[in-house]
């Protein structure tokens, strides 16, 4: 089978290079001339761990190919999978649709015989009708049908979400269509992998709830650590207290500083616009929503507490600015929002992440950029633990504090043991825990086995 996937970006060159992988004919498509060329030379334009070997396996087998060449790609394909960006709409948080309106019409004008056109773009409901309607326009002689499927891919575990996924998502009522699917998507048949034949509207509206849905209990988990730290409580025994609940289940309930991301900061505000054009009120979502631009907003000034309640002239080491490991996506990072208000609070920042420092230049400005972790706590007067990288986890105490002018950790990650830090003489702070200070911090530490 050949395909054609029109947009070389995050969610088409994964799902390219996954498809090459089961011994599909794939052509990569994108008007970036420069990001083809890249990817011709095996240069992959963003960070997924495993990529660049699956794009070589691929490129190599001749599976996999790359063009700008949108017509001949399209004219021999069984199926040509949108994958172009769906930003928010500057101004009303509708998602853009215009790079998939455009790549309609200029499939229509190239296809040849039967062919399924896949909407593989994260896109609002009722957008696979206006693709059909497009097409349709443009080509009335066309034989084609329009089909659903929804991506859910994680960024830094994408090629396994790929490979086995927990189901996948097809929306149509063709026969035909139908028959196209399954057959490219057979590998997954035969590893017994949930497949979802629905309607088209119905794929569409699958993937905005369960990104909605995931984005709730990152923000649910988020307030429980807010009143765990006013009670005494710890969030992370909460999250695996309600976690081992089979009805709820421990993903997606770690504390920290609002969830960021290319999909959950635009698709639940594209649910919202989505759900008030129809006249239905989301209050779940909309308060979601707000609860995470404030809580971004929050973890500055929790930084500051910590640091006594000023840091005019002081020096911050900031460790990770992507919005998660594994990947130098910076789109939404609590970093954009933490970083610019601690320099106007005075503080100069001196940051580090292992992949998206390139990425974040140009979008935090006046940041010292250090070229490992602890040559950004060099004369630090506190360090701050933004983006939880496995290389953040195992840090040397002893070299932190030779480095550091004060021995203060703020971790809005929770990846430190509160007692182990008491124990090591660091002043630590986290997430939705209880300090481990004061006259209870003698029992705490014999519970833990230190010695007082």
């Amino acid at each position: 089978m050949r395909i054609a996937m029109i947009g070389s970006g995050y969610v088409g060159l994964v799902s390219g290079a996954c498809f090459a992988k089961f011994g599909i004919d794939v052509t990569c498509v994108d008007k970036d001339e420069d990001k083809i060329k890249r990817l011709q030379k095996g240069e992959i334009p963003i960070y997924e761990p495993g990529l660049d070997d699956l794009v070589a396996a691929g490129f190599a087998s001749g599976s996999l190919k790359f063009t700008t060449n949108l017509s001949a790609s399209v004219a021999t394909a069984d199926a040509v999978f949108i994958a172009v960006g769906t930003p928010s709409r500057r101004g009303d948080g509708h998602a853009d649709l215009s790079y998939v309106y455009a790549a309609s019409a200029e499939i229509a004008e190239a296809l040849q015989g039967y062919t399924v056109v896949v909407t593989k773009s994260t896109v609002p409901v009722g957008t696979g009708s206006e693709v059909e309607k497009i097409v349709r326009d443009t080509r009335s002689d066309a034989d084609f049908d329009v089909v659903s499927n929804p991506e859910f891919l994680r960024e830094g575990s994408a090629i396994e979400d790929f490979m086995r996924p927990d189901r996948v998502v097809i929306g149509t009522e063709s026969s035909s269509a139908m028959d196209v699917m399954r057959a490219l998507y057979r590998p997954l048949f035969l590893n017994e992998t949930p497949i979802l034949f629905t309607e088209r509207r119905t794929a569409e509206l699958i993937k905005y709830a369960t990104n909605a849905f995931l984005a709730t209990k990152i923000t649910f988990i988020n307030e429980m650590a807010d009143i765990c730290d006013k009670v005494g409580a710890n969030v992370q025994d909460v999250a695996k207290g309600i976690g081992l609940d089979g009805r709820i289940g421990p993903k997606f309930l770690h504390a920290g500083p609002g969830y960021g991301g290319s999909c959950f900061p635009k698709d639940t505000l594209a649910l919202v616009r989505t759900a008030q054009d129809v006249g239905v009120p989301t209050q779940i979502v909309e308060s979601v929503v707000r609860a995470n631009i404030a809580r971004k907003a929050a973890m500055a000034q929790r930084v500051v507490d910590a640091c006594g309640g000023s840091v005019s002239g002081w020096t911050i080491a900031v460790l990770g600015v992507a919005f998660k490991p594994n990947t130098d996506d910076m789109r939404e990072a609590p970093s954009l929002n933490i970083i610019p208000a601690l320099q106007e609070a005075g503080a100069t920042i001196r940051a580090y992440d292992p992949e998206a420092m390139e990425e974040a230049k140009p979008l935090i400005p006046n940041v010292e950029w250090a070229n490992g972790a602890y040559e950004a706590m060099v004369n630090a007067d506190a360090l701050v633990i933004l983006t939880e990288w496995d290389e953040f986890r195992m840090l040397d105490f002893k070299e932190m504090k030779s480095r550091l002018k004060k021995p203060i950790m703020v971790d809005l990650r929770n990846v430190y043991d509160p007692v182990e830090m008491m124990r090591e003489n660091f002043e630590y702070y986290s997430i939705g825990r209880p300090a481990v200070t004061g006259s209870d911090a003698p029992v705490k530490l014999a519970l833990a086995g230190a010695t007082v």
